[in-house]
């Protein structure tokens, strides 16, 4: 019997397409996830008013050996994706479309609690060593982490310093195992268990070159970096909104190029100059403008 990865995916098809008894029970379930999830076979089929051999038939039809497999998954299903079923009513505040105050506060908050939370003397080794090496690989998986090894790289190359981005997990290993001793590799994860940038780490360990991992400390990354800039993400409970760990993440990514600029010194800033210039000379000519953002 195949082994149902996803309960309430296959309760939602099942509410639509299943027989009539199967998708008055899928309704129940889907309607009261607490009472689906306790109830006794007699409850559950008293309750839709079907007998109880038609309940065991339902689970079976899921992919479930019984009602017992069946509440195995849907309780595995309420704890990951709970709030996200039963989402609390929306706020007044976002009943009235007051989203600018809800973003800006949980993102200033996001990151006051990264700097709070952040070892400086740590990013400022990290950083002293970015600014002396030959290369800079930067690595990341998934939404929030690979964009910031792209934002990295964008940076650090305006810095004069040969910078790298790459996001798909079989160049990045690729690209590690080109590493030297004179590179530094820069892996983000939020979780620290992103298979792909894990072995890109002991990879490039291997050809000598330092890792530096921002992530989560204690995880499978943490460990396996040499250098370990703590991150942890607490979010606000707020499921409508995009998650504000990317503020925070965005903030030390800038602390490290900030150090890295300064320790670079007038190197970096002739660097910088140059494609001020061609920016405001083929673009825009206003010097008020980023610098090519």
């Amino acid at each position: 019997m195949k082994t149902p990865t996803d309960i309430i995916t296959r309760l939602q098809l099942m509410s639509q397409d299943g027989t009539k008894s199967d998708r008055r029970l899928a309704g129940l379930v889907l309607s009261d996830l607490d009472f689906a999830s306790k109830a006794a076979i007699s409850e559950i089929a008293a309750r839709v008013g079907v007998s109880e051999p038609t309940v065991t038939r339902f689970c079976r039809n899921l992919g479930c050996e019984g009602l017992r497999d069946f509440k195995f998954y849907l309780a595995q299903a309420i704890a990951i994706g709970g709030a996200y079923l039963s989402p609390a009513p929306l706020s007044r505040d976002a009943r009235e479309q007051r989203i600018a105050f809800a973003i800006t506060e949980a993102a200033i908050a996001a990151i006051q609690r990264a700097g709070e939370a952040l070892d400086m003397a740590t990013l400022t080794a990290v950083a002293a060593r970015i600014a002396g090496s030959g290369n800079v690989l930067c690595i990341g998986s998934g939404g929030i982490s690979s964009m910031m090894a792209t934002e990295m790289q964008n940076r650090l190359f305006r810095l004069g310093l040969p910078a790298l981005a790459q996001v798909d997990g079989q160049l990045q290993c690729m690209y590690a195992a080109a590493a030297t001793p004179e590179t530094t590799l820069i892996a983000f994860s939020v979780s620290g268990h992103a298979r792909s940038v894990i072995e890109a780490v002991e990879v490039a360990q291997q050809y000598g070159a330092t890792t530096v991992a921002v992530t989560a400390p204690g995880s499978a990354l943490a460990k396996a970096a040499d250098t370990v800039i703590a991150f942890l993400p607490v979010e606000d409970g707020n499921i409508y909104k995009p998650t504000s760990s990317r503020y925070a993440l965005l903030a030390i990514v800038d602390m490290i190029a900030t150090v890295v600029a300064e320790s670079r010194g007038p190197t970096a800033l002739e660097t910088l100059r140059p494609i001020k210039q061609s920016v405001n000379t083929l673009k825009v000519d206003d010097p008020r403008l980023p610098l090519g953002d």
